[in-house]
């Protein structure tokens, strides 16, 4: 039997796919998802379609992808719908008319343990600064990105082998279970809303851009090793030397004194590359040439003369 609420969802990528699954199988019922439009991609310049769509065709899920939230007919249209609640997952921002319009409101799944990590990049900042654990949130939607009121979290422990692939994939499932409390107490009218209580030492989580991707501050291995789990498999972080990039697909250091300068880059030029930092060095396991295909370090010095 199905669930009384009537549920809209929002959400685009593989991330909102887990939640939107675990919604249709507790058999709630969901009156409209709401993804990005298609897009041309590739060198064909096909339409490829989101995850989300791709799931929402799969469980015959109507399907809405509006260009413009503000249109006064999709606005219009949206209200119609008479929804009870509105989820959102990794989508973008949403005008007040479309998440004020549900009864209950609308509440939103964040990848961290708000108020920390507000942004669109929780999960790769949360292992870039080297925590040790994260979570997930379910907040009402206000006027203010990422600042309304909690509703549920759910802790996550950070493993040192953890990068940005493996954590992404552990707050996905754990963040659907954290969606479907939600929804039962929210069912059942057995919860509360706890404001956020903001402090000047709260952590950012801006979108990640080219700037980030440098390895240029060498002033410790751990950092760098940070950098790399925060942005990995996904991203592309990399060094230069002789003007040239090199993406760094995995490494590893060895804490020591070093006498050399920081950020110098020194080879046997037979079975090692190492970046020097002031704490010891880093030493790069799998590394890729502009235009090449990754390679473990071996087989790159072998067929590479420049260092």
């Amino acid at each position: 039997m199905d669930k009384k609420l009537r549920i809209a969802f929002f959400g685009t990528p593989d991330f909102a796919v887990a939640t939107l699954r675990k919604i249709v199988e507790t058999n709630y019922h969901v009156v409209g998802v709401f993804t990005a439009p298609d897009k041309p991609s590739g060198r064909g310049q096909q339409l490829s379609i989101s995850d989300v769509k791709k799931y929402a065709l799969e469980a015959n899920l109507p399907i809405f992808q509006p260009e413009k939230m503000k249109n006064p007919e999709f606005v219009s249209f949206y209200q119609s719908l008479d929804i009870d609640i509105a989820i959102v997952v990794a989508f973008r921002m949403m005008p007040e008319l479309i998440w004020s319009a549900p009864k209950i409101g609308t509440f939103n799944l964040h990848g961290s343990l708000l108020p920390n990590y507000r942004g669109a990049a929780p999960i790769n900042w949360a292992l870039i600064n080297g925590e040790k654990e994260t979570g997930v949130t379910t907040f009402f939607i206000n006027q203010e990105i990422d600042k309304g009121d909690i509703l549920f979290q759910a802790k996550c422990a950070i493993d040192s082998e953890d990068n940005f692939g493996t954590l992404y994939n552990k707050l996905k499932e754990i963040g659907a279970e954290l969606v479907i409390h939600t929804l039962m107490k929210i069912e059942e009218g057995s919860y509360t809303t706890q404001a956020q209580n903001f402090q000047s030492t709260d952590k950012p989580a801006p979108k990640i851009d080219k700037e980030i991707l440098e390895i240029k501050d060498f002033s410790s291995c751990i950092q760098i090793h940070n950098l790399l789990r925060g942005l990995l498999p996904v991203y592309k972080p990399f060094f230069i030397y002789k003007d040239n990039k090199y993406i760094v697909k995995k490494g590893h250091f060895e804490i020591e004194k070093t006498s050399e300068n920081q950020g110098a880059v020194m080879t046997d030029n037979k079975s090692f590359i190492k970046l020097v930092c002031a704490d010891g060095y880093y030493f790069i396991d799998e590394i890729q040439a502009e235009g090449k295909k990754p390679m473990d370090v071996k087989s790159f010095l072998n067929g590479v003369k420049v260092f």
